[in-house]
């Protein structure tokens, strides 16, 4: 009941106040419920775990039911070597047959025993499918809700630049009022306020479209109206020997690639099993009634009726089917080396990628720690410049150069905090554990 109410729950409540704050927690929790691509893997595993449910049947015997009547009205005339000749009209008869037919193999070469291990296997990967489509949704909503978050942090840096810019509107038609400062210096400062106020338009409009993406990531209504965290939050102890010990036991696409190995050696047990004799045990009961209104035979009856019992034995020997069983064989045998060349390969392309994503998050952690004392030059140099300015003692290129750097520096923290942010991500989804 908890895992129904969770997602209406929270479209009521982000539909209700544009002031909530929906956490990455939830984000995820509700893609987990909601997102169409989860759903689709879930119904794939279910057809699987259907067909697992009947595994046993394979080992039960087959019956069969049959029943049947037949009506005849007939005209006869039949004449004999002797002369005589015997004539009759309207031969009504009647003739019901019933029978039950049991067949029941006992031994295929325990193909039935491979086959029920295969359901099993393919039940199993069904759910490693669900495994990686949970993994990369969960990946897919981290990357999209931070970033929103920043965009955030780029409307705030743009908000930030529109006060500088507004501060410095102001100083520019002061210093003109008093008679020390230039008309260019103002013109200049309100053309570099309405750029700032232009950049803010067009960055709520890109998170605008980035919210409708999680929207439909997570599977809610659109222009769904809530808020996301001020900060992008980043694990900085992702460590690289954890990650490649664990990549064969945790990685949804390794597992599925050694399962499609399983999968295919039973494929081959089973077509082994075909050269093998099959041998089945057979019964049935019959039922047989005649009923004649005359007959021209003498010998023939008027009325009959069979029934009984039999039971027996079949074994079926192959011998020559057109060389299909030694085929199939060599096909399974070969479809097994192809399993096994694609993990290897699944392998190495992972181990490539983990090394490349780490070394991706180790740039990405320095470039951070850069831009974060960079951030902090930016700002006192703004600070300084801007107040050398009011005193008359630079030029407005020198702080518009100033505001730039400090612009700049702020687009390259919210971009390092990001990219850190994705490079963390895709080493967790690489591990196939980015949430436990």
């Amino acid at each position: 009941m908890k895992n129904i109410l969770l997602p209406f729950l929270l479209f009521i409540t982000l539909t209700s106040s544009a002031q909530k704050v929906l956490t990455i927690e939830e984000a995820i929790a509700t893609a987990l419920q909601n997102n169409y691509a989860i759903q689709l893997s879930k119904n794939d595993s279910a057809i699987a775990a259907l067909d697992y449910s009947f595994r046993n049947a394979a080992f039960l015997p087959r019956i069969n039911g049959s029943f049947g009547g037949t009506y005849n009205n007939n005209n006869q005339r039949q004449k004999f070597a002797d002369g005589t000749e015997r004539k009759l009209n309207d031969i009504k008869s009647n003739n019901y047959n019933a029978g039950l037919q049991m067949n029941w193999v006992v031994f295929d070469g325990l193909k039935m025993f491979a086959t029920r291990d295969k359901l099993e296997e393919f039940v199993k990967l069904g759910e490693l499918g669900i495994k990686q489509q949970i993994v990369n949704t969960i990946a897919s909503v981290i990357t999209n809700y931070y970033a929103i978050v920043r965009q955030k942090q780029q409307l705030k840096a743009i908000n930030d630049q529109i006060q500088l810019s507004a501060e410095r509107v102001k100083l520019a038609q002061y210093k003109l009022d008093i008679g020390v400062g230039a008309k260019p210096d103002v013109l200049q400062s309100k053309v570099d306020l309405n750029a700032q106020k232009a950049a803010y338009l067009s960055q709520e409009t890109i998170m605008s479209q980035l919210r409708e993406q999680l929207n439909q990531l997570i599977n809610i209504e659109p222009e769904s109206k809530y808020l996301v965290s001020d900060t992008i939050l980043i694990n900085m102890n992702v460590s690289l020997g954890d990650i490649q010990e664990s990549l064969e036991n945790n990685n949804p696409d390794l597992l599925m690639a050694q399962k499609n190995i399983d999968i295919a050696r039973l494929v081959l047990k089973e077509r082994k099993a075909d050269r093998f004799p099959t041998v089945s045990l057979n019964s049935g009961y019959t039922f047989n009634r005649t009923n004649n209104k005359a007959t021209v035979n003498p010998f023939q009856p008027l009325f009959s009726r069979n029934f009984g019992r039999n039971l027996g034995f079949t074994i079926a020997v192959p011998i020559l089917n057109n060389f299909t069983t030694k085929r199939l064989i060599k096909q399974s045998a070969i479809d097994i080396q192809y399993q096994q060349l694609f993990f290897e390969n699944q392998k190495s392309i992972l181990n490539l990628n983990v090394i490349n994503a780490y070394k991706d998050y180790e740039l990405q952690k320095r470039a951070l720690a850069l831009e974060e004392e960079n951030i902090v030059l930016a700002n006192e140099n703004v600070a300084i410049v801007f107040e050398v300015y009011k005193l008359n003692s630079t030029t407005l290129i020198q702080l518009k150069e100033a505001q730039k750097s400090l612009e700049d520096a702020q687009t390259r923290l919210i971009n390092a905090r990001y990219n850190t942010k994705l490079a963390e991500t895709e080493l967790l989804r690489l591990k196939g554990e980015i949430i436990k």
